[in-house]
C-alpha cells in the first residue's frame, strides 16, 4: 500500500472493587438511576476523596503482571473539561506521574507471539452515563467515580487485525489476574483507538485521529479498518486528514466527527490537592509478583510447546482461566501423554454438553475425564464406546472404569476371540464374501461393521479389521 497504519489504544478497564475508587459507595450494574452516589460522586461543597486501597491493588497486581515500572510515588491530577456526566466539573486522573509506564502485553496472532509495548497505565474515576432521547438527554450517574485503570499501548499497532487480537490478549489477562469482571455488555472495558496513516516506509506519523465509543472487539477492528479507509481516500486525493475525534456507531458501521481533538493544555491538569501520593514499596511489589498467576499467554505457549496441543485447541482452551485449570487438573490425574485426546475431549465433547455454561458447572471432574480418557488409550474401551460411557457419566456422575466393569463393556482384544465372532458372519454371508474375493474392496466396511454389531462395539477395531481380511484372503 501507499499508506501505513499506525495505531494506538486506550482501553478503560473498570476495577473489580466493589466500591467506587473515592467514595465508599457501592458499585453495581443496573441499578435504578442516580441511585448509588453521595456528596462525593456528586461534587458537593466539602465532600473530600478518600481513594480505595483495592483500585491501587488491582492496578498494582496488572503493572506486575504486564513488566511495566511502577512509581514509588505517584499522584492523581484534576482533568478538568464540562460535561453533563461530570458533577464535578473535572475527573480525578493521573497526568505526568502515572503509576505504571514502559510495559508491555504479549499477544498471540496467526499462530505466532508478538509483544505489544504500552505506554502507560493509570488509574481515574469514571464519568456518569448520558441517554439520548429525541427530546431529550438523561444523566445516570451510577457509574460516576468508578474505579478504572487506562491502558495506553504506544503507536506501535500495525493492522485492525493485530488491535482485535490485542484487544482478546488484555481481556484474557485482566480476567486471569481477577482485576476486572471483563463483562462487555456491562462497559468493563471500553476502548478508544487513535488511527493515522504514514508514507509506507518512511518514520514520520500521520495526523492522528481518535475513534470514540468502541464498545466490542469486533467494533474495534471495523472501526479501525474504517477509518483507514477514509484516511486513505483524503490521502490520495491530495487532502489533509483533520486531527479530530469521531465518533464510532456500530450498527451503522460508520463513524462521524464529534469534536476537534483536544490538546493536553485544553484539560488545565493540575495536582489535586485533596489526595496524597500514592506510595508503593518494595514490599507491595515483591507481594503482587508472588501472587501472579501463570498469564494466558505463557499459558498458551506451554499448551502447544509441553502438550503439544493444536494451535486453535490450546487457544480456546486458554480463553478462560477456568478452562485451562481444568485441562491441567486432568492432565495432572493422567499423564503429560494423555494431555492431547483430552484436550480433544474437552473441545469436542464436554463443551458441547455444557452448551455455553462455563467449565465450573461441568457434571464430569478433571479426575473423571483422566480416567475415561486413560481407559480408551490403553485399549479398555474403544473411542466409540468411549462416547456412550462419556455419556453415562454425565446422566449417572459414575466414573468410566465402574461403568465399564457394570456394564461389561471392556474391549475384546483377544485375536482368538475376535475371529470366533467373525467367522460365523463370513459364512452366513457368502455372496458378499464372494464379491469381496471379485474385487469388490469396499464389502470390507461391511465385514466390520457386522463385526461391529455383533460384539455390542467392543471389538478393538484395528483387530477387527486385520481379522477381517486375514479371513477374506484364507490367511487364517
Amino acid at each position: 500500500m501507499t499508506w501505513e497504519p499506525v495505531i494506538g489504544l486506550e482501553v478503560h478497564v473498570q476495577l473489580a472493587t466493589a466500591t467506587k475508587a473515592f467514595a465508599p459507595v457501592a458499585v453495581a450494574f443496573g441499578a435504578p438511576p442516580n441511585t448509588l452516589t453521595d456528596p462525593t460522586v456528586l461534587g458537593l461543597p466539602g465532600a473530600l476523596p478518600s481513594f480505595n486501597a483495592a483500585a491501587l491493588a488491582a492496578a498494582v497486581r496488572l503493572g506486575v503482571a504486564t513488566d511495566s515500572t511502577i512509581r514509588a510515588r505517584s499522584r492523581f491530577a484534576r482533568k478538568h473539561y464540562f460535561y453533563p456526566d461530570l458533577p464535578k466539573g473535572y475527573q480525578i486522573s493521573q497526568h505526568d506521574e502515572p503509576l505504571c509506564e514502559h510495559g508491555h502485553v504479549d499477544v498471540w496472532h496467526d499462530g505466532a507471539r508478538h509483544r505489544v509495548a504500552l505506554a502507560r497505565i493509570h488509574l481515574e474515576e469514571d464519568a456518569g452515563k448520558l441517554t439520548h432521547g429525541s427530546a431529550s438527554s438523561r444523566v445516570d450517574l451510577n457509574r460516576a467515580g468508578v474505579a478504572l485503570v487506562e491502558v495506553v499501548t504506544a503507536p506501535v499497532l500495525p493492522s485492525a487485525e493485530l488491535a482485535f487480537a490485542y484487544m482478546k490478549a488484555l481481556h484474557r489477562l485482566v480476567r486471569a489476574l481477577g482485576v476486572c469482571e471483563g463483562d462487555l455488555e456491562k462497559g468493563h472495558l471500553r476502548c478508544d483507538a487513535n488511527v493515522s496513516l504514514r508514507r509506507a516506509g518512511t518514520d514520520a506519523l500521520g495526523t492522528r485521529v481518535e475513534l470514540k465509543n468502541i464498545n466490542s472487539f469486533r467494533f474495534v477492528r471495523a472501526a479501525i479498518e474504517h477509518e483507514i479507509a477514509r484516511q486513505a481516500r483524503i490521502l490520495d486525493g491530495g487532502g489533509q486528514v483533520e486531527r479530530e475525534t469521531r465518533l464510532w456507531d456500530g450498527t451503522a458501521g460508520l463513524s462521524q466527527s464529534m469534536r476537534g481533538k483536544e490538546e493536553v493544555a485544553d484539560y488545565r491538569y493540575l495536582p489535586d490537592p485533596d489526595l496524597p501520593p500514592l506510595v508503593v514499596d518494595d514490599a507491595t511489589l515483591a507481594a503482587a509478583r508472588a501472587a501472579l498467576p501463570e498469564l494466558p499467554a505463557d499459558r498458551l505457549a506451554r499448551f502447544v510447546d509441553a502438550y503439544h496441543l493444536a494451535f486453535d485447541d490450546a487457544d480456546l482452551l486458554t480463553s478462560e482461566s477456568a478452562l485451562g485449570d481444568f485441562l491441567d487438573a486432568a492432565v495432572a490425574a493422567a499423564t503429560p501423554a494423555h494431555a492431547r485426546p483430552l484436550a480433544a475431549w474437552i473441545v469436542n465433547e464436554l463443551l458441547r454438553v455444557l452448551a455455553g455454561a462455563p467449565i465450573t458447572a461441568s457434571p464430569v471432574t478433571p479426575a473423571a475425564l483422566a480416567e475415561l480418557i486413560v481407559a480408551i488409550e490403553d485399549g479398555t474401551i474403544s473411542g466409540k464406546l468411549g462416547k456412550d460411557v462419556f455419556a453415562k457419566m454425565i446422566a449417572s456422575g459414575d466414573g468410566a472404569r465402574a461403568i465399564i466393569a457394570r456394564d461389561g463393556l471392556t474391549q475384546i482384544s483377544d485375536p482368538a476371540a475376535v475371529r470366533a465372532l467373525a467367522e460365523p458372519i463370513l459364512a452366513a454371508n457368502a455372496r458378499q464374501v464372494a464379491a469381496y474375493r471379485s474385487g469388490k474392496d469396499n464389502l470390507l466396511g461391511f465385514f466390520v461393521g457386522q463385526l461391529m454389531k455383533a460384539s455390542g462395539g467392543r471389538v478393538n477395531p484395528q483387530l477387527a479389521t486385520e481379522i477381517v481380511k486375514a479371513l477374506l484372503a484364507g490367511d487364517a
